[in-house]
């Protein structure tokens, strides 16, 4: 599966953005992440939703303030009420395992490119 990730722009502080992450194929058996990268810092991981069944994880990273869902082969990151910190450049990936659960970032993810958020007044 491939991933492209899009949406990300300039946003006001407690703005609002959604990013799309489209893949090419179908996404049943993927664990779809997003994860991000601020300069200068560790990536960070936002939120992932199973392929499976839809379940989400990873909800305490963000203080409930960024939503992850899923309609066919696109998955999307609602991120709301946005900081200065939030800047970053967010990339989608695909667990081949479905193991969000487990936030274990293996080698075998596929990554799609980043799209950069940039919070700022």
């Amino acid at each position: 599966v491939q991933l492209q990730a899009s949406g990300g722009g300039l946003v006001q502080p407690g703005g609002s953005l959604t990013l799309s992450c489209i893949s090419s194929g179908r996404l049943d058996h993927y664990g779809i992440a997003w994860l991000r990268q601020a300069p200068g810092k560790e990536r960070e991981k936002v939120l992932c939703i199973s392929g499976m069944d839809g379940s989400t994880y990873w909800e305490d990273s963000m203080e409930g303030r960024f939503t992850i869902s899923r309609e066919k082969n696109t998955v999307y990151l609602q991120m709301n009420n946005l900081k200065p910190e939030d800047t970053a450049v967010y990339y989608c990936a695909a667990d081949p395992f479905d193991r969000c659960d487990l936030g274990i970032i293996g080698p075998n993810w596929r990554w799609g490119q980043g799209t950069l958020v940039t919070v700022s007044s």
